[in-house]
């Protein structure tokens, strides 16, 4: 029996979808339940010639034994959820929790207009609003719409049975450690805590069942929409280095840096993480585009990787070498 939570280390976007989708293949996981905000995190998976960008359903449903569970503390757009089981295909393995919340069209008006759009940089997705409508009581749940009946089960309850039963659980967290309503760089931050203790909440484990918490860095760090960032690059030197990407769900373009070391030491004391996956080495050092053995990677990269290590006090267990979820080197014993 293992319990995994994978979480983001910086400001979202780090290549969580990636790595979560390589764990659900190689560790074969009864369950992939996913926690985190809502529909205002995407994540995007290459997979051959195909390439998925995921919302509302967790990254693990192409090992297509895996159930794909969605935590209670998830607010929910059921157009979005129907979408994705649709087009991937999941249709009876697909479930969210009674308790999860429900985005109505007034959440998605109210968060497209006004501070939370212009100043904050929100999504749009009407996560913000629905998730204050909790705080005050007033949110429908699943379990108050007909309609959800057959996507509608207990979840915490579902990864109870699993546990005893020796079964092991694929925690998938959502955005970043600095994008957490608690402990990111408030205003510009998410409407809840996304940290590693925020994600078993909202999925509803304790912590004590937990064996490993996977923190996700990228090699360099982006950020999009407003907030601060340390020693950002302008756009132009941004373009030069390559390291222009845009956002899975806004389709705005990421401001980037390079890596902060003094911000990841606090992303790991923050989610108590014991393992890093590092995710575009290849951006920084070309040479090792594709590999899939820690073994040939050049020596400038086994240097930066090492770096790391050191710097934030724990292995690099995982590093990605490519844009592909077979572009994985995976160091784990």
């Amino acid at each position: 029996m293992t319990v995994t939570i994978v979480v983001g280390g910086f400001f979202g976007d780090e290549g969580k979808g990636k790595v979560i989708s390589h764990l659900a293949r190689a560790d074969d996981p009864d369950i992939v339940v996913r926690g985190g905000a809502g529909p205002n995190a995407g994540h995007t998976i290459r997979s051959g010639n195909d390439t998925y960008k995921v919302r509302m359903l967790p990254c693990g449903f192409l090992n297509k034994s895996t159930r794909l569970l969605v935590g209670p503390g998830v607010v929910i757009n059921p157009k979005v959820l129907y979408s994705e089981i649709a087009e991937f295909g999941v249709g009876g393995r697909a479930f969210i929790d009674k308790n999860c919340g429900i985005i109505e069209q007034s959440h998605i008006d109210m968060d497209s207009k006004g501070d939370l759009k212009e100043k904050i940089g929100s999504t749009g997705s009407g996560t913000g609003p629905a998730n204050a409508d909790r705080a005050m009581r007033v949110l429908k749940l699943a379990c108050h719409i007909n309609e959800l009946e057959d996507v509608t089960i207990d979840v915490p309850a579902e990864i109870d049975r699993t546990v005893r039963a020796g079964g092991d659980v694929l925690v998938e967290g959502t955005q970043g450690t600095f994008l957490s309503l608690w402990h990111g760089t408030y205003p510009y931050v998410t409407s809840k805590d996304v940290t590693a203790s925020g994600i078993c909440a909202d999925v509803g484990i304790g912590p004590t069942i937990v064996d490993d918490v996977i923190m996700v860095v990228k090699a360099f760090v982006t950020r999009v929409g407003t907030g601060p960032l340390n020693n950002e690059l302008s756009h132009e030197d941004t373009v030069r280095r390559g390291w222009n990407e845009k956002g899975t769900v806004t389709g705005r373009d990421r401001r980037a840096a390079a890596f902060d070391y003094e911000l990841g030491r606090r992303a790991v004391m923050l989610n108590g993480a014991n393992q890093l996956a590092l995710t575009k080495l290849d951006m920084l050092f070309p040479e090792c585009s594709k590999m899939t053995s820690y073994d040939n990677l050049s020596l400038e990269a086994k240097s930066f990787v090492k770096k790391m290590e050191d710097e934030l006090g724990i292995p690099v267990t995982i590093v990605g070498t490519g844009p592909e979820d077979t572009s994985v080197i995976d160091r784990r014993s």
